[in-house]
């Protein structure tokens, strides 16, 4: 969760959204790694998971990421679950809850529904604090008088 709290504050010198994520297999060795750039990259699909996944992909030469693990600091959406089910990743571990979009438990669970063609292992709350605490400085900053756009 270090290297993925890192990745998130690598996000926040383009304006994006503090998160961050990497992918690693299974004997901890870093496959990919992500920060938020929707902002720098004007892409609404380069979340830090998305990003994380696809260099993943590109070093092991296969979108089958069975039996690695992504570590991101904040609950993935709907999109980036839905990715994770598609690249057969084993587990994701995140941070911070996402009760407004997260689907690893919060608002959805695609991770575990049976009817999809892969399960994924969740392993929530890893350092949430800290995850959520920079997420929060983060809005309280853009919403402060003279902090925001």
């Amino acid at each position: 969760m270090a290297s993925a709290l890192e990745a998130a504050r690598a996000s926040l010198e383009s304006g994006d959204v503090p998160v961050g994520a990497v992918v690693v297999d299974e004997d901890g060795r870093l496959l990919g790694r992500g920060s938020n750039a929707r902002e720098r990259d004007a892409d609404p699909t380069a979340h830090a998971e998305i990003l994380a996944l696809r260099e993943a992909a590109r070093e092991l030469g296969s979108w089958r990421l069975a039996g690695a693990t992504l570590v991101v600091t904040l609950e993935p959406c709907p999109m980036c679950a839905g990715a994770l089910v598609a690249a057969r990743v084993r587990r994701v571990v995140f941070g911070a809850a996402d009760p407004k979009a997260g689907a690893c438990g919060s608002l959805y669970n695609l991770c575990v529904d049976p009817r999809l063609n892969h399960e994924i292992e969740v392993v929530p709350g890893v350092r949430a604090a800290e995850a959520a605490a920079l997420l929060e400085d983060f809005f309280r900053a853009r919403r402060a008088p003279t902090g925001g756009r």
